[in-house]
């Protein structure tokens, strides 16, 4: 039995775009000598479609795409695709998440989706009604000569011998096997966040020599919004062993031979830090710029390491000719970092625009100096610095119709070192998920596997905002690698202040983390969305209140 393994990049509510790229794919699967296709959750419509999903037109738009789809594949393969039907019973949601098997011109069976993640990024049982009790029992394809039992992502995240616990008082998986099938397929739309790759082979592994029967698992690929999906589609065999990887973070089209297990390929992957950190962060970019419309990109270039990786990422996603890099030096930007930011311009190979903002200060400076007048300067000086360069970029953003490229990195969102409409302007904000600790590691990598890109002047200089005289960022805040680790300690393993400190964190520097982590809030509420990495981050899945006293 062959099995054309569809890692597909579907585009969020382009139904006839992804009925298209679904039905190009698995004529190709066919021409390789697949037996039948499967492609990934919800290919159809994209994943996650949100709340599309409230509009009933869209769906039966993608219900009808779904019955053209079966009549063009009529004379070629069958195909698993991933789609939503209408729950028809008047009772509960108006949508299943489901899997449908497409033969002989006709939509043939369907298989419902049983448990419905609502937690972090996911949020499907606003939309999904969950398959009724017992349903898994009736989630078996047979074809030829195998019987295969069907899942749907979630569904093979609930094992209580993996987990030592269960999120949910169900489990397909258990079900599943019960049906004594040849084979389980998982289809998936499973986002991508470091580490996680380790975690979900180790779990799937487990599953399959739990029941001792093969498991194929297919995933979605690309950026969608915040989220990257990073494919590595993969099976492994009775024992455990995996015998068929897809690579990672690229549309890949494969054949699984599932009678022999060894003739089926193993693609490489890197699983450091790094690597995964600058694959998501290129994927993400060239999707999220051209799903939405966009072909160039702009961003500030201060001579910083932030600017540099934005820079360098958005060169490799997009192509060095669709980004400009716009100087704008004050009288506080060291020659120095001028002369970095024409340095990386020149590696990377994008355009360069210079914009000074000193008459612009000198204008604002006279505007203001009634109304200021028996104030020493402070930060509100500094921060129209900030605005000024803000609205030199969105002028240029709008003039070139480019998305511009916020360049802030989690650290500095995460306690507010950033103006609110000054450096946070713009549409994208593609290192908001990166502590500045592994800026630094990834710039160092870059250059390790590209050459020097970043320029070593970069990578080495103390970090400085450049808004007043001999300014650095520690002269505010803690050293990054103490404000990173109470950071990660706080936000994605839950940390309190008692916590923290009995961790033999100085308490003075974690009341300040957390006190400006509060303040940040409403900040962080007006910010640009950026690409999750890390398995708690700020963006859709953080929901914390603004107006609150937070006890944490």
């Amino acid at each position: 039995m062959k099995i054309g393994i569809l890692q597909l990049n579907p585009v969020v509510g382009d139904i006839q775009g992804n009925s298209r790229r679904i039905l190009e794919a698995a004529r190709k699967a066919a021409s390789l000598g697949a037996d039948f296709c499967i492609t990934p959750e919800l290919a159809l419509t994209g994943y996650p479609p949100r709340d599309m999903l409230l509009y009933g037109g869209f769906i039966r738009k993608v219900e009808q795409a779904a019955a053209q789809l079966a009549r063009d594949l009529e004379d070629s393969v069958p195909l698993l695709l991933g789609s939503v039907e209408i729950n028809r019973s008047g009772a509960g949601k108006p949508v299943y998440n489901c899997a449908q098997w497409l033969e002989k011109g006709e939509v043939r069976q369907t298989f419902r989706k049983t448990l419905l993640p609502t937690y972090d990024v996911f949020d499907e049982a606003r939309y999904f009604e969950p398959a009724s009790e017992n349903a898994e029992k009736n989630n078996l394809l047979k074809f030829k000569d195998k019987k295969f039992a069907v899942t749907i992502c979630e569904d093979a995240w609930n094992d209580k011998d993996f987990w030592e616990t269960q999120a949910y008082n169900r489990d397909p998986l258990e079900a599943a096997a019960s049906l004594e099938p040849d084979a389980i397929l998982n289809i998936s739309a499973s986002p991508f966040s470091l580490g996680k790759q380790n975690l979900r082979q180790r779990m799937l592994r487990a599953v399959a020599a739990k029941y001792a029967m093969p498991l194929i698992y297919v995933n979605q690929v690309g950026g969608n919004d915040d989220l990257v999906f990073d494919g590595r589609s993969c099976a492994f065999d009775g024992q455990g062993d995996v015998f068929y990887r897809a690579p990672g973070f690229e549309e890949h089209v494969d054949v699984l031979d599932l009678d022999d297990p060894a003739a089926n390929p193993l693609a490489e992957d890197d699983l450091s830090e790094e690597a995964e950190t600058w694959n998501a962060l290129v994927l993400g970019v060239r999707d999220y710029v051209t799903k939405s419309g966009f072909r160039k990109v702009l961003l500030g270039l201060s001579g910083g390491i932030d600017s540099a990786i934005t820079a360098a990422i958005a060169a490799k996603a997009l192509g060095p000719e669709n980004v400009l890099g716009v100087l704008m030096p004050s009288p506080y930007s060291s020659q120095g970092s001028i002369d970095d930011s024409l340095d990386l311009a020149e590696k990377t190979g994008i355009q360069t625009m210079t914009l000074p903002i000193e008459p612009i200060m000198h204008s604002f400076t006279d505007s203001l100096a009634d109304a200021f007048q028996g104030y020493e300067p402070d930060t509100t000086e500094e921060n129209i610095q900030s605005r000024i360069r803000g609205n030199l970029l969105m002028a240029l953003s709008n003039k070139f119709r480019a998305l511009l490229l916020t360049t802030g990195n989690k650290s500095e969102l995460a306690v507010g070192y950033c103006t609110i409409y000054g450096d946070m302007s713009g549409g994208f904000a593609v290192i908001s998920d990166v502590p500045k600790v592994l800026v630094f590691s990834l710039a160092r990598w870059v250059n390790s596997q590209f050459g020097e890109i970043i320029p070593e002047n970069i990578i080495t200089k103390p970090p400085s905002a450049e808004l007043r005289p001999d300014q650095k960022d520690e002269d505010s805040l803690p050293p990054y690698e103490i404000l990173d680790a109470i950071l990660e300690e706080h936000i994605e393993r839950h940390r309190n202040e008692d916590e923290l400190i009995a961790m033999g964190y100085e308490p003075e520097v974690v009341r300040q983390v957390l006190r400006l982590v509060t303040f940040a809030e409403f900040k962080r509420r007006q910010a640009a969305p950026g690409i999750k990495l890390k398995s708690r981050s700020f963006g859709t899945g953080w929901r914390m209140p603004l107006a609150c006293k937070r006890n944490l």
